[in-house]
């Protein structure tokens, strides 16, 4: 099993033997919407991108890489059913733990259990900023942030789930492009 290559690495050492890791192809459902999620993940390598159903219409609106945590929080906190689905993009590493063993580590580690408190404020300031530029900024300006803050969205995810993370068709993404 790879290290984690998190700066509390030497805290998560001796819980290791806790994770089970996992190989997934591309397009591999890790928790469908409306599943109760049981699990937490870690990717080791690959990409992941979360994604709800809108009338039928695909709109993914988070992508994960190498070195991060990912799950339905809300769902694998309080046992009700996710609101999306977690997909890897490409072939994929990744650590899994269950959501028992994951509250007993951090009850058991207070270092641990302060860097994911972190790490749900940060991705709460994510989703505050993300929920506001959809509301007072253009498609070209959020294109823009994105290439600017996240320029590996833009080489590794496909064309049309960045389309569908900005809110727009992937005609419009691709004149966007074009553009600049």
């Amino acid at each position: 099993m790879q290290q984690l290559p998190l700066t509390i690495s030497e805290e998560w050492k001796g819980f290791m033997h806790l994770f089970k890791e996992e190989k997934y192809a591309a397009k591999k459902i890790l928790l469908r919407e409306g599943e109760v999620s049981k699990k937490a993940f870690y990717i080791l390598k690959g990409c992941i991108r979360l994604w709800f159903n809108n009338d039928g219409k695909d709109v993914t609106f988070q992508f994960f890489f190498e070195d991060e945590g990912v799950s339905s929080v809300e769902s694998f906190k309080t046992g009700q059913p996710s609101l999306f689905n977690i997909e890897t993009i490409e072939p994929s590493v990744i650590l899994s733990i269950s959501k028992k063993v994951f509250f007993h580590i951090l009850d058991s580690s207070p270092i641990i259990k302060n860097s994911i408190e972190e790490t749900y404020f940060k991705r709460m300031i994510f989703y505050q900023k993300l929920f506001l530029s959809r509301i007072k900024d253009n498609p070209k300006k959020r294109y823009e942030d994105l290439l600017e803050h996240y320029p590996q969205i833009l080489q590794r995810v496909p064309q049309h789930y960045i389309a569908s993370y900005l809110g727009i068709t992937p005609v419009s993404l691709s004149r966007i492009r074009n553009r600049n």
